[in-house]
């Protein structure tokens, strides 16, 4: 067989299906037949038929620009061609408006059929190659659940996964949005600590005496309603991994407590007088500067230390802008199956706006604005109208040109400051700027600029 594409021939006329099913399979086509529009829907639901030929007359109540439209909401990526006896430019404008891709007259022409059936299966197996690479190069870039094509992004990820193997403290710091309980779960699932519990707590959820209740759990009567004893998350994580997320947020008492607990593997519960030990793997995030909040007393030294033992530092989506395809496509494999829709891909002139817009909320913000466009998509493909509403987000454009600079002055800040951004990565700022890796060599010889 030349190909592992299904073709169906739905035609009235006995001897024009048998006929043209014929020619198929000589040339190496799967061919099936339907005597009608109904029968050729009961074998679509059965099958996914890459090719339709369809009459455009069938008695029986369903016509042929009836059976494509019901096929289409079946199969969308599905090739139909409409074959008539009757041609006329009204019907073969119906033909395409509803989505035929060709609009033949009967008698046939057998080489006329060869040469576009092969046509349509060359472009097939092209889409196919392209959505196969896309998946590999995902692959290629994806560490656990988190994919990344940055250089920083992927020095952080071998950085994680070198400690995940440790048992030293994991302090993650990042905005918000930018994944940090993913680079969590992927420094314990990579750990010898993977068959073990993974415990995430939001410290910024909860009032002090309910956070402290909440990590270390209580004994019963410890207070009013404490009906029962209660475990901490301390101790469901024990063996396993726990997740502090917003560590800043907590207070000074608080602080403290954590603090022996760091250095003790131990702690009590509320209200109770029995030491409990644990083995617990602790990996704490925050949004904001640690460093900061110690200098100005709202944060304990010491327990900053202490937490800060591996610190990986997550940069914000727009200084990563090369990954935003890479997660748009991600979010639309996720997606779709999720909320029903049939979407593939998405148009460059889409992934230039999402490419062009800041994201302020980071990762979450653009896998929420793929999932909106996804609800409202009319086409298999996201196109730019999809993205309209992230034009009432962006922020004005309110940039002036640094006073009394020179040209070469402002080109020689731009370079030092994207290098910068990327950790002194050529290859990747060349990228971000638009220029070959021989430019900037000679630009950063010509601006004696020092890289990192």
């Amino acid at each position: 067989m030349k190909t592992h594409w299904q073709i169906l021939v739905v035609d009235d006329e006995e001897v024009m299906c048998e006929s043209l099913a014929a020619w198929l399979r000589e040339d190496g086509y799967l061919v099936d037949t339907a005597s009608s529009g109904r029968d050729a829907l009961e074998k679509a639901r059965a099958t996914d038929y890459a090719i339709y030929f369809v009459d455009l007359k069938m008695p029986g109540g369903m016509d042929g620009i009836e059976t494509m439209m019901a096929v289409r909401q079946l199969h969308p990526e599905a090739s139909i061609i409409i074959i008539t006896a009757y041609a006329t430019v009204d019907t073969a404008i119906t033909a395409m408006k509803e989505g035929a891709m060709e609009y033949i007259v009967k008698p046939c022409n057998p080489e006329e059929i060869s040469l576009l059936v092969n046509r349509i299966i060359k472009v097939k197996n092209l889409q196919r190659e392209n959505q196969i690479l896309r998946k590999k190069l995902a692959r290629q870039y994806c560490f656990q659940d988190i994919i990344s094509k940055n250089a920083r992004m992927r020095a952080i990820l071998e950085l994680a996964e070198d400690v995940a193997g440790r048992r030293s403290t994991v302090l993650i710091r990042g905005e918000s949005g930018t994944g940090k309980e993913l680079v969590a779960r992927a420094i314990h699932n990579s750990s010898d600590r993977v068959a073990q519990p993974f415990v995430a707590v939001s410290c910024a959820a909860l009032a002090e005496s309910l956070l402290e209740s909440e990590l270390f759990g209580y004994e019963k009567g410890a207070f009013t309603g404490a009906t029962t004893q209660k475990k901490g998350k301390f101790e469901l994580a024990d063996r396993g991994t726990i997740f502090l997320d917003e560590i800043g947020d907590i207070s000074m008492k608080l602080q403290l407590d954590l603090l022996r607990v760091l250095q003790e593997r131990s702690f009590y519960r509320v209200g109770g007088s029995q030491e409990i030990s644990v083995d617990v793997r602790v990996v704490a995030a925050t949004n904001v500067d640690l460093q900061q909040a110690v200098e100005q007393g709202k944060f304990r030294d010491d327990l900053f230390y202490r937490l800060n033992v591996i610190e990986i530092k997550l940069p914000p989506l727009r200084e990563r802008r090369e990954d935003v395809p890479l997660l748009a496509r991600h979010f639309i494999e996720k997606l779709s199956p999720e909320l029903g829709k049939e979407v593939q891909d998405i148009r460059e002139g889409a992934l230039r706006i999402l490419m062009d817009y800041d994201w302020p909320g980071n990762v979450r913000e653009l896998e929420n604005a793929v999932e909106r466009a996804l609800v409202t998509a009319r086409s298999e493909i996201l196109e730019e109208d999809d993205f309209a509403f992230l034009a009432a987000r962006a922020r004005p454009f309110n940039w002036q040109a640094p006073a009394n600079l020179t040209l070469d002055e402002v080109e020689r800040q731009v370079i030092t400051a994207t290098l910068a951004r990327n950790s002194g990565n050529v290859k990747e700022t060349a990228s971000v700027l638009g220029i070959d890796r021989s430019t900037l060599y000679e630009k950063i010889r010509r601006y004696d600029i020092a890289r990192e």
